[in-house]
Protein backbone atom coordinates (compact mmCIF):
# COMPACT_ATOMS: atom_id res chain seq x y z
CA UNK A 1 0.00 0.00 0.00
CA UNK A 2 1.39 3.68 -0.98
CA UNK A 3 2.71 5.17 2.24
CA UNK A 4 2.88 8.78 1.81
CA UNK A 5 6.64 10.52 4.27
CA UNK A 6 7.11 14.24 4.55
CA UNK A 7 10.83 16.16 5.68
CA UNK A 8 10.47 18.06 8.25
CA UNK A 9 12.04 20.52 10.56
CA UNK A 10 10.90 21.08 14.46
CA UNK A 11 13.25 23.06 17.47
CA UNK A 12 16.20 23.37 14.70
CA UNK A 13 16.30 19.41 14.21
CA UNK A 14 15.31 17.85 10.55
CA UNK A 15 13.88 14.46 10.64
CA UNK A 16 11.20 12.43 8.10
CA UNK A 17 8.09 11.26 9.29
CA UNK A 18 5.48 9.48 7.85
CA UNK A 19 1.62 10.73 7.23
CA UNK A 20 -1.34 9.43 8.07
CA UNK A 21 -4.72 10.86 8.37
CA UNK A 22 -3.16 14.34 8.76
CA UNK A 23 -0.87 13.67 11.36
CA UNK A 24 3.04 13.20 10.90
CA UNK A 25 4.70 9.83 13.05
CA UNK A 26 8.27 11.41 12.91
CA UNK A 27 11.10 8.26 12.07
CA UNK A 28 14.11 9.37 14.31
CA UNK A 29 16.23 9.27 11.20
CA UNK A 30 17.71 13.34 11.16
CA UNK A 31 18.54 14.63 8.01
CA UNK A 32 18.60 12.12 5.73
CA UNK A 33 18.99 12.72 1.98
CA UNK A 34 16.25 11.53 -0.68
CA UNK A 35 18.68 9.22 -1.54
CA UNK A 36 19.21 7.83 2.11
CA UNK A 37 15.99 7.82 3.46
CA UNK A 38 14.74 5.33 0.35
CA UNK A 39 17.52 3.43 1.03
CA UNK A 40 16.40 2.96 5.06
CA UNK A 41 12.56 2.15 3.93
CA UNK A 42 14.95 -0.91 1.92
CA UNK A 43 16.45 -2.12 4.55
CA UNK A 44 14.60 -5.18 6.28
CA UNK A 45 13.95 -3.75 9.52
CA UNK A 46 12.36 -0.02 8.66
CA UNK A 47 12.15 2.54 10.86
CA UNK A 48 9.01 2.44 13.44
CA UNK A 49 7.29 5.58 13.94
CA UNK A 50 6.85 7.56 16.88
CA UNK A 51 4.17 9.47 18.28
CA UNK A 52 2.32 11.56 16.33
CA UNK A 53 2.57 14.92 15.63
CA UNK A 54 -0.07 17.81 14.46
CA UNK A 55 1.07 18.30 10.47
CA UNK A 56 0.49 22.43 11.34
CA UNK A 57 3.04 22.60 14.11
CA UNK A 58 5.92 21.54 11.86
CA UNK A 59 8.01 23.09 9.40
CA UNK A 60 7.80 21.45 6.42
CA UNK A 61 10.77 21.11 4.17
CA UNK A 62 11.15 19.98 0.23
CA UNK A 63 10.98 15.81 0.19
CA UNK A 64 13.41 16.21 -2.53
CA UNK A 65 17.09 17.17 -1.70
CA UNK A 66 20.54 18.49 -3.32
CA UNK A 67 22.56 17.14 -4.48
CA UNK A 68 20.36 16.03 -7.15
CA UNK A 69 20.01 15.58 -10.89
CA UNK A 70 16.57 17.18 -11.93
CA UNK A 71 15.78 16.20 -15.69
CA UNK A 72 12.38 17.55 -17.17
CA UNK A 73 10.19 16.52 -19.74
CA UNK A 74 8.84 19.73 -22.34
CA UNK A 75 5.57 19.86 -24.42
CA UNK A 76 4.63 16.15 -23.36
CA UNK A 77 1.01 16.80 -22.55
CA UNK A 78 -1.15 16.48 -25.80
CA UNK A 79 -3.20 19.42 -25.40
CA UNK A 80 -0.66 21.56 -24.14
CA UNK A 81 1.22 20.90 -27.50
CA UNK A 82 -2.01 22.24 -28.95
CA UNK A 83 -1.83 24.92 -26.95
CA UNK A 84 1.44 25.35 -28.05
CA UNK A 85 0.43 25.60 -31.59
CA UNK A 86 2.19 22.06 -32.56
CA UNK A 87 0.40 18.93 -33.45
CA UNK A 88 0.32 16.33 -30.54
CA UNK A 89 0.34 13.65 -34.00
CA UNK A 90 3.75 14.68 -34.81
CA UNK A 91 5.53 15.30 -32.58
CA UNK A 92 9.15 12.96 -33.34
CA UNK A 93 11.44 13.47 -30.08
CA UNK A 94 11.22 13.19 -26.51
CA UNK A 95 11.90 16.98 -25.30
CA UNK A 96 14.72 16.73 -22.22
CA UNK A 97 15.77 20.25 -20.14
CA UNK A 98 17.12 20.43 -16.77
CA UNK A 99 16.84 22.13 -13.73
CA UNK A 100 19.44 23.48 -11.14
CA UNK A 101 18.67 21.83 -7.75
CA UNK A 102 18.97 25.09 -6.07
CA UNK A 103 15.72 25.94 -7.24
CA UNK A 104 14.56 23.45 -4.72
CA UNK A 105 12.15 24.81 -2.12
CA UNK A 106 9.09 23.47 0.10
CA UNK A 107 5.37 22.97 -1.07
CA UNK A 108 4.30 25.70 1.55
CA UNK A 109 5.72 29.12 1.24
CA UNK A 110 6.67 31.63 -1.65
CA UNK A 111 7.81 31.65 -5.06
CA UNK A 112 9.85 34.84 -5.52
CA UNK A 113 9.69 36.62 -8.29
CA UNK A 114 13.10 38.08 -9.19
CA UNK A 115 13.30 41.80 -10.17
CA UNK A 116 14.34 41.55 -13.14
CA UNK A 117 11.16 39.31 -14.11
CA UNK A 118 7.74 40.47 -15.38
CA UNK A 119 6.18 37.30 -17.02
CA UNK A 120 6.73 34.45 -14.38
CA UNK A 121 4.71 30.95 -15.11
CA UNK A 122 3.67 28.48 -13.19
CA UNK A 123 3.49 24.54 -14.45
CA UNK A 124 2.65 21.56 -12.29
CA UNK A 125 4.27 18.30 -12.74
CA UNK A 126 4.05 15.04 -11.69
CA UNK A 127 7.83 14.18 -10.53
CA UNK A 128 9.23 10.61 -10.29
CA UNK A 129 12.12 9.85 -7.91
CA UNK A 130 15.04 7.06 -9.10
CA UNK A 131 15.52 4.54 -6.67
CA UNK A 132 18.14 2.75 -8.54
CA UNK A 133 21.73 3.61 -10.72
CA UNK A 134 21.16 3.48 -14.40
CA UNK A 135 24.80 3.49 -15.90
CA UNK A 136 23.89 1.91 -19.44
CA UNK A 137 21.01 0.98 -21.52
CA UNK A 138 18.51 -0.60 -20.16
CA UNK A 139 14.96 -2.37 -21.19
CA UNK A 140 12.60 -0.54 -18.73
CA UNK A 141 9.41 -2.82 -19.03
CA UNK A 142 6.00 -3.27 -16.64
CA UNK A 143 7.89 -5.78 -14.80
CA UNK A 144 11.00 -4.21 -13.89
CA UNK A 145 10.26 -0.22 -13.69
CA UNK A 146 9.36 -0.48 -9.75
CA UNK A 147 13.12 -1.50 -9.40
CA UNK A 148 13.73 2.21 -10.78
CA UNK A 149 11.17 3.74 -9.86
CA UNK A 150 10.86 4.28 -5.98
CA UNK A 151 8.40 7.49 -5.45
CA UNK A 152 6.24 10.12 -6.46
CA UNK A 153 6.05 13.67 -5.86
CA UNK A 154 4.57 16.59 -7.04
CA UNK A 155 6.32 19.81 -8.17
CA UNK A 156 5.85 23.31 -9.92
CA UNK A 157 8.35 24.24 -13.00
CA UNK A 158 7.85 27.59 -12.02
CA UNK A 159 9.65 29.66 -15.05
CA UNK A 160 10.76 33.33 -15.85
CA UNK A 161 9.50 33.02 -19.50
CA UNK A 162 11.37 36.65 -20.11
CA UNK A 163 14.98 35.15 -19.62
CA UNK A 164 13.69 31.30 -20.80
CA UNK A 165 12.45 32.54 -24.14
CA UNK A 166 14.46 35.52 -25.79
CA UNK A 167 17.62 34.42 -24.60
CA UNK A 168 17.08 30.64 -25.04
CA UNK A 169 18.34 29.92 -21.39
CA UNK A 170 15.76 27.12 -20.17
CA UNK A 171 18.48 26.12 -17.13
CA UNK A 172 18.53 29.72 -16.38
CA UNK A 173 14.61 30.79 -16.75
CA UNK A 174 13.81 27.96 -14.79
CA UNK A 175 16.45 27.93 -11.94
CA UNK A 176 16.01 30.66 -10.02
CA UNK A 177 15.74 30.30 -5.60
CA UNK A 178 12.42 28.81 -5.11
CA UNK A 179 11.41 27.60 -8.67
CA UNK A 180 10.81 24.57 -7.70
CA UNK A 181 8.57 23.76 -4.87
CA UNK A 182 8.17 20.09 -4.02
CA UNK A 183 5.81 18.10 -2.55
CA UNK A 184 4.42 18.09 0.21
CA UNK A 185 4.68 14.05 0.10
CA UNK A 186 6.98 11.66 -0.77
CA UNK A 187 4.37 8.80 -1.98
CA UNK A 188 6.71 5.35 -2.15
CA UNK A 189 4.75 2.86 -3.82
CA UNK A 190 4.53 -0.97 -3.66
CA UNK A 191 5.11 -2.41 -7.10
CA UNK A 192 1.71 -3.27 -8.06
CA UNK A 193 0.76 0.53 -7.60
CA UNK A 194 2.58 1.76 -10.00
CA UNK A 195 0.16 0.62 -12.68
CA UNK A 196 -2.13 3.46 -10.82
CA UNK A 197 0.00 6.64 -12.67
CA UNK A 198 -2.47 6.84 -15.38
CA UNK A 199 -5.38 7.45 -13.06
CA UNK A 200 -3.28 10.88 -11.40
CA UNK A 201 -5.13 14.17 -11.93
CA UNK A 202 -3.24 17.16 -12.03
CA UNK A 203 -4.93 20.15 -10.62
CA UNK A 204 -3.36 23.77 -10.48
CA UNK A 205 -5.17 27.07 -9.36
CA UNK A 206 -4.30 30.83 -8.63
CA UNK A 207 -6.31 33.00 -6.42
CA UNK A 208 -8.96 29.77 -6.46
CA UNK A 209 -9.27 30.24 -10.33
CA UNK A 210 -8.34 26.37 -11.82
CA UNK A 211 -5.55 27.04 -14.70
CA UNK A 212 -4.29 23.72 -15.14
CA UNK A 213 -6.39 19.92 -14.95
CA UNK A 214 -5.51 16.73 -16.98
CA UNK A 215 -4.63 13.07 -15.94
CA UNK A 216 -1.38 11.44 -16.35
CA UNK A 217 -2.55 9.33 -19.01
CA UNK A 218 -2.41 12.08 -21.67
CA UNK A 219 1.25 11.99 -21.70
CA UNK A 220 2.71 11.99 -24.78
CA UNK A 221 5.69 10.22 -23.73
CA UNK A 222 5.30 7.94 -20.86
CA UNK A 223 7.80 7.01 -18.63
CA UNK A 224 8.36 3.27 -19.29
CA UNK A 225 9.32 4.78 -22.43
CA UNK A 226 11.31 7.85 -21.41
CA UNK A 227 13.17 6.07 -18.97
CA UNK A 228 14.58 3.44 -21.26
CA UNK A 229 15.71 6.55 -23.55
CA UNK A 230 17.49 8.04 -20.76
CA UNK A 231 19.41 5.55 -20.10
CA UNK A 232 20.86 5.58 -23.46
CA UNK A 233 22.36 8.67 -22.92
CA UNK A 234 23.01 9.71 -19.45
CA UNK A 235 23.60 7.94 -15.69
CA UNK A 236 20.38 8.33 -13.14
CA UNK A 237 21.56 7.66 -9.47
CA UNK A 238 19.03 7.11 -6.47
CA UNK A 239 17.59 10.44 -5.34
CA UNK A 240 17.85 11.86 -8.79
CA UNK A 241 14.38 12.85 -10.51
CA UNK A 242 12.43 13.44 -13.23
CA UNK A 243 9.64 15.79 -13.96
CA UNK A 244 7.21 14.24 -16.79
CA UNK A 245 5.37 18.00 -18.20
CA UNK A 246 3.09 20.42 -17.85
CA UNK A 247 -0.55 19.80 -18.83
CA UNK A 248 -1.92 22.95 -20.54
CA UNK A 249 -3.67 26.06 -19.23
CA UNK A 250 -0.27 27.77 -18.58
CA UNK A 251 0.04 31.46 -18.66
CA UNK A 252 2.16 31.40 -21.90
CA UNK A 253 0.47 31.35 -25.26
CA UNK A 254 2.06 30.60 -28.48
CA UNK A 255 1.59 32.93 -30.86
CA UNK A 256 -0.80 32.54 -33.94
CA UNK A 257 0.80 30.83 -37.08
CA UNK A 258 0.67 34.40 -38.98
CA UNK A 259 2.00 36.10 -36.26
CA UNK A 260 4.55 33.58 -36.17
CA UNK A 261 5.91 34.10 -39.82
CA UNK A 262 5.74 37.82 -39.29
CA UNK A 263 8.05 37.27 -36.62
CA UNK A 264 10.64 34.90 -38.30
CA UNK A 265 11.09 38.23 -41.16
CA UNK A 266 11.94 40.71 -38.03
CA UNK A 267 15.17 41.78 -36.39
CA UNK A 268 15.79 39.50 -33.10
CA UNK A 269 15.72 42.20 -30.94
CA UNK A 270 12.18 43.52 -32.82
CA UNK A 271 10.60 40.18 -33.01
CA UNK A 272 10.93 39.63 -29.12
CA UNK A 273 8.94 42.89 -28.47
CA UNK A 274 6.34 42.33 -30.38
CA UNK A 275 5.90 38.59 -28.67
CA UNK A 276 6.12 40.59 -25.57
CA UNK A 277 3.89 43.07 -26.19
CA UNK A 278 1.48 40.57 -26.97
CA UNK A 279 2.29 38.12 -23.44
CA UNK A 280 1.56 41.39 -21.59
CA UNK A 281 -1.87 41.43 -22.30
CA UNK A 282 -2.39 37.81 -20.72
CA UNK A 283 -3.90 38.46 -16.93
CA UNK A 284 -2.54 34.75 -16.03
CA UNK A 285 1.35 35.45 -15.10
CA UNK A 286 1.79 35.82 -11.84
CA UNK A 287 1.85 38.69 -9.79
CA UNK A 288 2.92 39.74 -6.10
CA UNK A 289 0.26 38.48 -3.92
CA UNK A 290 -1.12 35.64 -5.94
CA UNK A 291 -1.97 32.43 -4.07
CA UNK A 292 -1.00 29.38 -6.43
CA UNK A 293 -2.68 26.02 -5.19
CA UNK A 294 -1.74 22.33 -6.24
CA UNK A 295 -2.88 19.11 -5.95
CA UNK A 296 -2.26 15.57 -7.53
CA UNK A 297 -3.91 12.30 -6.45
CA UNK A 298 -6.28 9.54 -7.99
CA UNK A 299 -10.05 8.92 -7.82
CA UNK A 300 -9.90 6.48 -5.58
CA UNK A 301 -8.18 8.25 -2.89
CA UNK A 302 -5.13 5.59 -3.48
CA UNK A 303 -2.40 8.13 -4.02
CA UNK A 304 -2.58 11.28 -2.92
CA UNK A 305 0.47 13.82 -3.03
CA UNK A 306 -0.75 16.75 -1.10
CA UNK A 307 -1.59 19.97 -1.73
CA UNK A 308 0.76 22.90 -2.41
CA UNK A 309 -0.01 26.58 -1.04
CA UNK A 310 2.19 29.04 -2.15
CA UNK A 311 2.86 32.71 -2.55
CA UNK A 312 4.17 34.80 -4.80
CA UNK A 313 6.13 37.52 -3.67
CA UNK A 314 8.79 40.21 -5.22
CA UNK A 315 12.56 39.74 -4.59
CA UNK A 316 15.01 42.39 -4.25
Amino acid sequence: MAKNYIRFSKSKSVDWGEIKEGNVFPLGLGDLSTKDFLASLQRARRPKPSKSVPLDKLNVLSPITAPCQIICQGANYKQHLIESGLDPNSKSFNLFFTKSDASLTSAFGEIIRPKHVKFLDYEIELGLVFGKEINAQTEITSHNVSEYVAAFFMANDVSARDVQLPQLQWYKGKSYKSFLPAGPHLCVLDANELELFDSLELTLKVNGEKRQHDFAENLVYQPLETLQELSGFCNLFPGDVLLTGTPSGCALRAPSPWMQKLGSLLPEKKKWELFFKNQSKRKEYLQPGDRVTSSIRSSDGKIDLGEQILTVVQGR
